[in-house]
């Protein structure tokens, strides 16, 4: 029987992870890392670089070194939160055929979807090197808020990677479980993810077996990175 992994499909970083028993195990890369750069570039011999290469890379190799298609993933190009990744992203943002936000690189144009499952596919190598078997269905995590073209979405990146995806679940209902909170209670509980490239906060209500969303915000555009940013333009401004 083949195993299912989980996968955290971040804006900055992803991760993937096993049950082995009772308990996950967060698999390191072939760097030794057990989080990999949510980075994709192409490179001037054709070649592709996913995680830490890439993201070496990206200072040299800005227009074709894509990054955060976590934001793009399921949006249209006229989307509020695309129009801020047109003006900041080193990299082309497309409107493609059908008004959805692509990405132009080399000459080539790809989708979120398709950029999303490169970075997919090193998740699964990872797993399928450390497990010594192929794999070929997952779990994923997406924020609370991402509405149902966003969830599709992600789901295509999954399948273009080779993967079944048998459920995308909540990032705040798999925190809540990863901290062990009994769904069998009644109760309700403030979830605070702070990413490198994202904030958000969701309401999540527990009980009767189940998580319910009841509410939930965030900011696209504020996490560790631009904490780094903001430190990085004070040091210039001295």
């Amino acid at each position: 029987m083949s195993k299912i992994i989980g996968i955290d499909l971040g804006t900055t970083n992803s991760c993937v992870a096993i049950m082995e028993g009772s308990q996950p195990k967060v698999l390191e890369n072939a760097e030794g890392a057990r989080t990999t750069p949510s980075v994709v570039a192409f490179t001037d011999d054709n070649e592709k670089l996913i995680g830490q290469p890439a993201k070496r890379q990206a200072v040299t190799n800005p227009e074709n070194t894509i990054f955060a298609v976590k934001r793009l993933i399921g949006r249209n190009f006229d989307d509020p939160t695309v129009k801020k990744d047109v003006e900041a992203a080193p990299f082309k943002i497309i409107n493609s055929d059908k008004g959805d936000a692509w990405i132009e690189a080399r000459g080539e144009k790809y989708s979120p979807s398709q950029i999303s499952a490169f970075i997919l596919q090193k998740m699964k190598e990872t797993a399928e090197k450390y497990l010594g078997q192929a794999v070929t269905k997952a779990v994923i995590t997406v924020p609370a808020y991402f509405n149902d073209a966003q969830r599709q979405a992600t789901k295509d990146a999954g399948k273009i990677a080779g993967l079944e995806v048998l459920r995308i679940i909540n990032e705040p209902t798999a925190a809540s479980l990863a901290y062990g909170l009994d769904k069998k209670q009644n109760k309700k509980i403030a979830v605070y993810d702070l990413g490198g490239g994202t904030f958000d906060v969701s309401i999540l209500e527990l009980g009767d077996g189940v998580f319910e969303v009841k509410s939930t915000n965030g900011d696209t555009f504020l996490g560790g990175e631009d904490f780094d940013n903001a430190i990085v333009d004070y040091l210039i401004s001295e």
